[in-house]
């Protein structure tokens, strides 16, 4: 077989990738770009308005509260997430009796569809007669039923159904980076006099950067972008407290209100709004990627 005749299968193999991609990823960017500068509501026709979507978005208190409330979300999270994952990931790299099926439990939630796992977690934190309150209840832990999704507490239980669902993917990343950790390093640090504290501090933390960094990467991106588990929990309510900002875009695009009133889907206002919010992920990811490779550079 000649060279060009390899060069056409390889392109032959490409095309249904790059097809794809063109269709669902570059012609949606180009067709959202467009309309940033339109008055558009997904008929009729479109009417440019130059930069009134961007002013219009620096007045949108609603849109800026679903900002601080993503970052108050992602923050939540990943303070829990990360040392958690890393600490369950040490522990089941150790020579434990079913640690294998311990694994498969820890990883099963990543699995779970967020819809499924969002309505299984509603019927447990319902206020009314979820789950978690007739127990506490029933063992006298509290004297009145919690409202887990009100306003108070609306934030940090869809910030523990969060944590839940990302334990097993990146605690299965941590694991994968302890095992290609060679033992002579641990035996080695023994013989010279390190306990198992010492170990982990000095020997596991600095040997685990590489992935330490990937997992923090993928962690930040994933928990600015998270909104599904959150419409179908409380579709941002009460009053905005879980509003984030992927699913305040969603809203725009697709309007589900609640009372059944007739509202108008806006496409070009949307645009801009989802323009806005893939910049802010933008910059965050860059500036986390600048920080890490300055610190890498450092050691």
């Amino acid at each position: 077989m000649n060279k060009a005749r390899q060069m056409s299968f390889s392109y032959l193999f490409l095309f249904p990738s790059l097809l794809l991609t063109v269709v669902l990823g570059i012609y949606p960017l180009g067709w959202a770009i467009r309309y940033m500068f339109f008055d558009y509501k997904g008929y009729g026709e479109a009417r440019f308005t130059g930069l009134y979507n961007f002013r219009r978005l620096l007045a949108d208190t609603q849109y800026w509260d679903s900002v601080v409330n993503t970052f108050i979300y992602a923050g939540g999270k990943l303070i829990v997430t990360i040392p958690l994952c890393l600490l369950l990931a040490v522990i089941l790299n150790q020579k434990l009796k079913g640690r294998n099926v311990l694994r498969a439990i820890y990883f099963m939630p990543t699995v779970i569809s967020s819809a499924v796992m969002a309505v299984v977690f509603f019927i447990i934190f319902n206020s009314y007669n979820g789950v978690l309150n007739q127990y506490l209840l029933k063992f006298h832990i509290i004297s009145e039923r919690i409202d887990w999704l009100g306003p108070k507490n609306a934030m940090m239980t869809t910030i523990i159904i969060a944590i839940w669902g990302a334990v097993g993917n990146y605690m299965l990343l941590f694991l994968a980076g302890l095992q290609n950790i060679p033992n002579d390093v641990y035996e080695s640090a023994s013989l010279d006099g390190a306990n198992k504290r010492q170990q982990f501090w000095y020997l596991t933390i600095p040997m685990l950067g590489p992935v330490l960094q990937i997992v923090i990467m993928l962690a930040i991106i994933n928990s600015l972008k998270g909104y599904e588990t959150i419409m179908v929990l409380t579709e941002g309510g009460p009053i905005g407290k879980t509003e984030v900002m992927y699913l305040y875009v969603y809203k725009l695009f697709f309007p589900t209100p609640s009372s059944g009133a007739v509202v108008d889907q806006q496409f070009g206002y949307g645009s801009a709004v989802g323009f806005t919010t893939a910049v802010i992920v933008g910059i965050i990811t860059l500036v986390y990627h600048l920080l890490s490779n300055r610190m890498n550079k450092m050691q």
